[in-house]
């Protein structure tokens, strides 16, 4: 195996980071106890931050981005993991604070690992990524606090995105009826190929509410959007039901009340998808290989390669990039 590997680099520049694709050696790797022959990583919308500087996310550089990644072992010094073991990784600040994913080769720390599950390919669980593996535990979260199908209609917000397209798959292959909220109408065909009963247009939720409390609509939500959009959708939640809240592509910030959840019960569930314990992962990832339809996948994912990516991430985060894009190392 050669030492030289391909990696997207970024250098600190004024505003923000200047993007070189660079040969890199594995001597210039972090440390670690686990070198991963990288085939797949994913673009995600911290990636996109990431890659234009934004949030101050990366703090020192030279820096490889790329917040997961699939691929083989190639050495190891930790017991649990021998070389041609394919493995996957998210989270854990990889590609933030360590070196990531858009590179052939990674090292990181075996703790942050777990085995490719039987029956997905390294390309599958990239289009899963993150996003998908995020949308798992808003879902389980969701079930955790006694959402059955039977309980009325689930909205997701930033249908289109990577956490609400497997978010819209997940749910409908559970039997959920699925309200996706997109702003953009020739995405509705898409949606509905997802698992998706009804589309609801952006702007019906878009402002902060009038009220409070509006009226009832919503047994149960995975919101990947935040700020005023949250909170519309909070004064709309049924008695007793809740809200997985797993993004802020709408901003951070929060005006409500507390009314949802005193008069109501309505439950906010915040989901951390990046410093979960290794059980939490295994399991997400063993009930994503079991729920998962390759074909509604495939619907959903986009090749890109390492050159593409500068372009792409302008168009995440403007809302532009649909269901999941797959970065292909080879």
């Amino acid at each position: 195996m050669s030492d030289t590997f391909k990696a997207l680099v970024l250098e600190a520049a004024d505003k923000a980071p200047s993007i070189h694709i660079k040969e890199l050696n594995t001597t210039d790797l972090p440390e670690g106890e686990v070198l991963v022959r990288v085939s797949h990583s994913g673009l995600n919308y911290k990636d996109g931050m990431i890659l234009k500087g934004l949030g101050r996310l990366v703090r020192h550089y030279p820096h490889v981005p790329g917040i997961d990644f699939a691929g083989t072992v190639e050495a190891s010094s930790d017991p649990r993991y021998k070389p041609g073991d394919a493995v996957v990784l998210t989270g854990w600040r990889v590609g933030e604070a360590h070196w990531g994913g858009y590179a052939q080769k990674a090292r990181v720390k075996a703790d942050w690992l777990v085995p490719l599950p039987e029956g997905l390919t390294a390309k599958q669980a990239m289009a899963v990524g993150t996003a998908g593996f995020t949308a798992m535990l808003a879902v389980q979260a969701l079930e955790d606090h006694r959402l059955s199908p039977e309980d009325g209609e689930v909205l997701v917000t930033g249908a289109s995105g990577g956490v609400g397209s497997v978010a819209i798959s997940l749910l409908g292959r559970l039997g959920y009826s699925v309200a996706a909220v997109t702003g953009r109408p020739d995405n509705a065909d898409y949606l509905k190929s997802l698992g998706a009963t009804t589309i609801v247009p952006r702007e019906e939720l878009a402002g902060a509410p009038d009220k409070p409390l509006l009226s009832e609509r919503w047994a149960g939500c995975v919101d990947a959007v935040g700020g005023d959009m949250l909170a519309h959708v909070l004064a709309e939640m049924r008695y007793g039901s809740s809200v997985a809240a797993c993004g802020l592509a709408g901003g951070p910030g929060l005006n409500t009340t507390v009314l949802p959840f005193l008069l109501r019960g309505v439950k906010l569930l915040g989901i951390d998808s990046v410093m979960c314990d290794h059980d939490t992962r295994v399991l997400a990832w063993e009930r994503l290989t079991g729920l998962l339809d390759a074909s509604r996948l495939d619907a959903m994912t986009t090749e890109i390669r390492l050159e593409d990516l500068p372009d792409y991430a302008e168009k995440i985060l403007m809302g532009q990039v649909r269901g999941r894009a797959v970065v292909v190392m080879d």
